[in-house]
């Protein structure tokens, strides 16, 4: 327990700075902006809603686009940073449609804040929040999406449990996240850098479907996949030569999925 309330405090610490630096983006960077430039965040550019204020480049995929919004529909966004997910989730609700944001960190929440009140949005609200423990009441959301947030949670079965109570019958999510083929080596792993750069923090894939299946969810489904290569510069950090030749013999170890589930 107390290991995990320290990675907390690393995140909420981490992801604090980032949500109101001068450059007010991440560029090209992946998740948490780590040296691993280029390799995990996608291109929201052409999807309805997009705003670039809202967008800090921290995912590792396009949920939304996946998430089959209909009009008037509720949506939750766990871990939801400046709003980017939110405001192209509210374009698919539509005007009738309600959109929930829930972040761990106040900054965030804040910006996400500034960034509706800005477009004067009244049917999307951001909740500050542990996603362990979603602070909605339950059977309320028609869908859920995340993008690249659950690698940072320790306890991800209480994630996909608290997923189940929220949704309403037949509810159903689409979520983009990191997940492992095989084992990292331990210097990455203990690497808090790479924990909160969302790659330590990843468990193997066939395990994070198995706690989708044992929250109660049907229809499990992979919308997206891809591999995640770390580049040397940054292994170099971590790693001697030798063990990165080794490390590199398996490029398939880091993957970033997108997954579907239904009530």
């Amino acid at each position: 327990m107390e290991n995990e309330l320290k990675l907390k405090e690393i995140v909420k610490e981490k992801y604090g700075k980032l949500a109101f630096r001068e450059d007010d983006s991440c560029g090209d960077s992946g998740c948490c902006c780590t040296s691993t430039n280029n390799i995990m965040s996608e291109n929201y550019h052409n999807l309805s809603g997009y705003n670039p204020e809202a967008d800090l480049g921290l995912g590792c995929g396009l949920p939304t686009k996946f998430a089959k919004i209909k009009k008037g529909d509720t949506v939750i966004d766990l871990g939801s940073g400046a709003g980017n997910d939110c405001f192209i989730a509210r374009a698919e609700a539509g005007e009738n449609g309600k959109i929930i944001g829930i972040d761990f960190t106040p900054e965030m929440i804040e910006k996400a804040r500034n960034n509706v009140k800005k477009r004067g949005y009244i049917n999307v609200e951001f909740i500050q929040g542990d996603i362990e423990n979603i602070p909605v009441s339950s059977n309320l959301a028609d869908v859920i999406v995340s993008n690249c947030v659950l690698n940072l949670v320790p306890n991800k079965k209480a994630v996909f449990n608290e997923m189940y109570r929220v949704l309403k019958p037949n509810g159903h999510f689409s979520i983009s996240d990191i997940v492992l083929m095989g084992d990292l080596p331990e210097k990455i792993k203990s690497a808090v850098e790479m924990y909160s750069g969302c790659v330590s923090g990843a468990i193997k894939k066939d395990i994070y479907l198995q706690y989708i299946e044992e929250a109660g969810f049907k229809n499990i489904t992979l919308q997206k996949e891809k591999s995640i290569v770390i580049p040397d510069e940054e292994l170099k950090d971590y790693l001697t030569e030798e063990e990165i030749i080794l490390y590199k013999k398996d490029t398939n170890i880091i993957k970033s999925i997108t997954v579907y589930a239904e009530k």
